[in-house]
């Protein structure tokens, strides 16, 4: 019977690219218990990734449009909280992901500085007449719909702001933070080290999550905004840390 579902995820994930753990039970016809451990036996084998709440082909990474739409509620939630931290004249770094996009959407009608790499968060914000949108520069990246590098992580060091917004693939049970791009990990770091207070953003699916890059949990972080209760090995990490979780 595995070997059916497994050819039956493979086949659905060729078709639509990227599926959640939900989608892939009802095409199998399995529970999500079930398909979390396919899941996991597929990973280890290589035949996907799993990311955000679901599963991709291989070592391919979600087109962002893509993932989107993968736990949209919760990270509404999430944004929305975040958002409450910001008082009108900060700055604010936000990393790139789909959770600080909808944090951006928030801060449209805001009298903010957002300092960014992401594409879409310029989308979001190119027409406000509020927030002031600063572009970091760098290489183009189609997959997440943003710049990276060298030049990105530099210029990065030429600023300073008040918040900082982080996003993530997965978080470890001791607290560190992981990104399935190795291109990714000096700009998280570069963006912990130039902010006053850092915020990580991450959904249920992040903990404990994927990503073979680490990122070091910086001393600034305050506090972690998810929307359920974290795994306690997680948690005590965290804590002993001094660092907030809020549970949206």
């Amino acid at each position: 019977m595995r070997d059916l579902r497994e050819r039956v995820i493979l086949e659905h994930l060729r078709k639509v690219g990227v599926a959640t753990v939900t989608e892939l039970a009802t095409v199998t016809g399995s529970s999500v218990a079930t398909i979390r451990r396919d899941l996991q036996q597929l990973d280890r084998t290589g035949a996907v990734r799993r990311a955000h709440g679901g599963a991709v082909l291989g070592e391919q990474d979600a087109p962002f449009a893509s993932v989107v739409p993968v736990n949209r509620d919760a990270k509404r939630r999430i944004a929305a909280r975040a958002a409450e931290l910001i008082q009108d004249g900060e700055s604010v770094l936000l990393d790139i992901g789909t959770t600080t996009l909808h944090l951006a959407r928030i801060l449209l009608d805001r009298q903010v500085t957002v300092i960014t790499a992401s594409l879409a968060i310029y989308d979001a914000l190119r027409d406000s007449h509020s927030a002031h949108l600063v572009m970091l520069p760098g290489d183009y990246d189609p997959v997440y719909r943003s710049v990276s590098g060298p030049l990105t992580t530099e210029c990065l060091r030429l600023i300073r702001a008040d918040h900082a917004f982080l996003g993530v693939s997965g978080v470890s049970t001791n607290g560190d933070l992981r990104d399935t791009t190795m291109a990714q990990v000096p700009i998280k770091q570069a963006i912990s080290e130039v902010s006053s207070e850092l915020t990580v953003l991450a959904d249920h699916s992040k903990f404990p999550g994927t990503g073979v890059g680490r990122v070091t949990l910086p001393p600034n972080v305050a506090r972690f905004i998810t929307d359920d209760e974290i795994p306690e090995q997680t948690a005590s990490a965290l804590a002993a840390q001094q660092v907030e979780v809020v549970v949206v």
